[in-house]
């Protein structure tokens, strides 16, 4: 009887995520209204760096190729030992664009601030003197296509959005990537369906702090990225912020892309240890809510189809059906294997481990960690 009640529960769980979770596993991408925007606005983009010189050169170059003629960079070298900031120049260099590139030398994190938020507040200080229209927040490891940025421009004029962001597409090359990173994109939209977070009668609010375009005046009127200071998963927070008083958008690229590499499995572990915790509100019971939560949704359909009575092998195998069809989308979108679709249970299991682990690591006092910096801990006081 139990097993029986726990497959009902599934298939109604797969029913709502289906139906009425704003469509999030249909992957819409919507194209911004023909010629809207094309005369856009002055764009200063506010590229965060350390320690990035493997990365930095194709991404300066992507940003100076931008088919926006009113587009200047300013690169926050924060404290590399690598040689990024001379990358960067070289590459400006090489297009013959060195005047449009900016690079400051960022200085000590100070108290109550992230690394990454106190180097966008940096840059953000420097590109306020330009005036710009809008401001794009970047992160040194992504390659814009040529019209990516025109196409952001073109959005936010024609929605009247604040902040529009893309879920950029993620390195997807190694076996290991191709069966873990596609579930990291479908659970980020799961959790944040672009219909919803487009929609001002609806608090869900998110953006993919890979690539970002806000309007100055909106950064303003909020606070600044002062208002967000301590926060590790800082793209969400600023989202937040900005619908309070205005209009997020957020789509997904296949265009542009990242060139970070994941090379194994712990690389990807480490990327959700780092931050899973945050989202969770650095509650433990919250942390066990999501753990019964993701078993229930996930690894009880294969249990029951393998274990359980009639009734509940049926909801089993109804249940992993549906959840093989809601991941079908993104896996072809990153050209992934068809039968990794029902794989999702055990790619579920590891994401649920390493979220338990980044409680663990928070615990222990090293949380949040990042090019040598355990940030959580401090954004948690």
């Amino acid at each position: 009887m139990a097993a029986t009640v726990i497959g009902a529960a599934t298939v109604a769980i797969w029913i709502y995520l289906l139906f009425f979770r704003g469509g999030f596993w249909r992957l819409r991408r919507d194209a911004p209204p023909a010629g809207a925007g094309a005369s856009g606005g002055s764009v200063v983009a506010v590229v965060p760096a350390r320690d990035e010189a493997a990365v930095i050169g194709r991404a300066i170059a992507s940003l100076l190729g931008q088919s926006h003629p009113d587009l200047r960079i300013v690169l926050v070298d924060d404290q590399s030992s690598d040689g990024t900031a001379e990358i960067a120049h070289a590459a400006a260099a090489a297009l013959g664009a060195d005047d449009r590139l900016i690079v400051c030398r960022g200085t000590p994190v100070p108290r109550g601030w992230t690394g990454k938020l106190w180097a966008m507040r940096q840059g953000i200080a420097v590109a306020r003197s330009l005036r710009p229209d809008y401001l794009l927040l970047t992160d040194a490891d992504i390659v814009h296509a040529p019209d990516n940025l025109a196409g952001l421009i073109a959005r936010a004029e024609s929605g009247g959005y604040d902040l529009v962001s893309l879920m950029v597409k993620l390195h997807c090359r190694n076996p290991w990537e191709r069966l873990l990173i596609p579930a990291f994109v479908f659970f980020f939209f799961k959790l944040y369906p672009p219909r919803w977070v487009a929609d001002p009668a609806r608090r869900t609010s998110a953006a993919a702090g890979g690539c970002m375009l806000i309007r100055r005046a909106s950064l303003e009127r909020i606070g600044g990225i002062e208002r967000i200071r301590g926060e590790i998963i800082d793209d969400c927070a600023l989202a937040r912020m900005v619908k309070r008083i205005g209009k997020v958008w957020l789509g997904l690229s296949l265009e542009t892309h990242s060139i970070r590499e994941y090379a194994s499995p712990r690389a990807i572990w480490d990327m959700v240890a780092r931050c899973a915790f945050a989202q969770l509100g650095y509650s433990a019971v919250v942390l066990g809510l999501m753990v019964a939560l993701l078993a229930l949704t996930y690894l009880a359909p294969p249990l029951l189809l393998l274990s359980g009575p009639p009734l509940a092998r049926l909801c089993g195998a109804v249940s992993w059906v549906a959840m093989s069809a809601a991941f079908a989308p993104i896996l072809q979108a990153y050209n992934g294997k068809a039968r990794f679709a029902f794989l999702l249970p055990a790619i579920a299991l590891f994401y649920a481990a390493a979220t338990v682990a980044s409680a663990v690591l928070f615990w222990r006092g090293r949380g949040g960690y990042w090019k040598g910096r355990f940030q959580a801990v401090a954004a948690s006081r």
